[in-house]
């Protein structure tokens, strides 16, 4: 049984705000995964077959990896159709926001969206929520806005119009959020979700294998050298560190998406239970964190890099060089660890 976690009033006011909007705009977060992407074309499919003109719009390109997600190649990209997203969310009667907490991460689109009289309506599963929606779905302890926009419908009446393009959509958020079922999943009722949305009888193994299982050569080559060369251990600490430069980058043609899953790949390691990558982009360093038990990442993004998320996954950000990115992560260790004896060349594993 899936519980209703969402108050009724919140519910009833959503369900006024679709019903009194014929043209609904959606728009999640810059650089958009598989959960904000997930979420925001599975809502659109729903509401399409309500019978509204519902459109999804995001500040940048999706990654090409997540280029089989249904109905992703309909998407207004505001960097390449600009004139197209600001009519459709100059046009809106609604907007959904969806996988994001703040304004500012929807990038330039903020300057577009935020003078729109249209009512805003979050649905978001990260911590601390600006006020600045007229509904607000949050809930930090859920697994992913994929999670939500479910019990959202489900609560609302709506999950006789989920059909399989919308439970593909949802099932690539709600695997991809989790790696996989590994994190963020503990609370039972997400199974039963997942189980619900499969009975849309999807091709589950070919998502599955898309979403988790597909690289590029040269995505593969990039993880393979990552791992052997740049891969630096910490035993005492139980920590990794992979740190990836622009020139690296470039060397092995790059593509958004392309080192996704590799902050995860030193936790096969028995002694490791966090790792750390941080990737050189042109303006800043991007921060990824994932963990195993107990020991809480979430906590590290929000005080060290001006992030956070869930307490084995979470990411930030440094607006730096990638010099004072690593100097950052080791005052993580010797904050956390102060009696050990972190030694650069000693920790480090292939180090060049």
């Amino acid at each position: 049984m899936i519980s209703p976690i969402i108050d009724e009033t919140t519910i009833n006011r959503l369900r006024a705000l679709i019903n009194g909007a014929g043209r609904i705009a959606i728009t999640c977060h810059k650089s958009p995964d598989g959960d904000a992407l997930g979420a925001s074309l599975a809502l659109c499919h729903v509401l399409r077959r309500l019978g509204k003109n519902a459109s999804v719009v995001t500040p940048d390109m999706p990654p090409k990896a997540l280029e089989f997600v249904p109905g992703l190649r309909d998407i207004a990209v505001f960097t390449k159709h600009e004139l197209r997203s600001r009519n459709i969310l100059t046009e809106a009667q609604l907007i959904f926001c969806l996988d994001f907490n703040s304004m500012k991460r929807i990038d330039r689109l903020a300057e577009l969206v935020e003078p729109l009289k249209a009512p805003r309506v979050l649905i978001d599963h990260h911590l601390d929520p600006d006020d600045e929606f007229d509904v607000t779905i949050s809930f930090p302890e859920a697994s992913s806005t994929c999670e939500l926009v479910f019990r959202t419908l489900m609560q609302m009446g709506l999950l006789r119009y989920m059909d399989r393009q919308a439970a593909s959509c949802l099932y690539v958020g709600l695997l991809t959020d989790t790696g996989g079922f590994a994190y963020s999943c503990d609370n039972p009722e997400f199974y039963e979700i997942v189980a619900s949305i499969m009975r849309r009888r999807f091709d589950r193994i070919t998502l599955y294998n898309k979403a988790m299982n597909t690289f590029s050569a040269d995505s593969l080559r990039l993880q393979g050298y990552a791992i052997s060369e740049k891969m630096r251990l910490f035993p005492e600490q139980g920590a990794a560190l992979i740190v990836l430069s622009k020139e690296e980058l470039e060397r092995f043609n790059y593509s958004r998406g392309d080192t996704e899953t590799l902050v995860n790949r030193p936790l096969a390691i028995p002694e490791i239970y966090w790792s750390v990558f941080l990737r050189e982009d042109p303006d800043r360093v991007k921060v990824s964190c994932r963990s195993q038990g107990d020991f809480s990442v979430s906590d590290i993004c929000n005080r060290y890099f001006g992030g956070g998320g869930h307490q084995n996954a979470a990411g930030g950000e440094v607006c730096g060089t990638l010099d004072e990115a690593v100097s950052i992560f080791y005052q993580v260790l010797a904050d956390l660890f102060p009696s050990a004896d972190i030694n650069n060349d000693s920790t480090t594993s292939n180090q060049q």
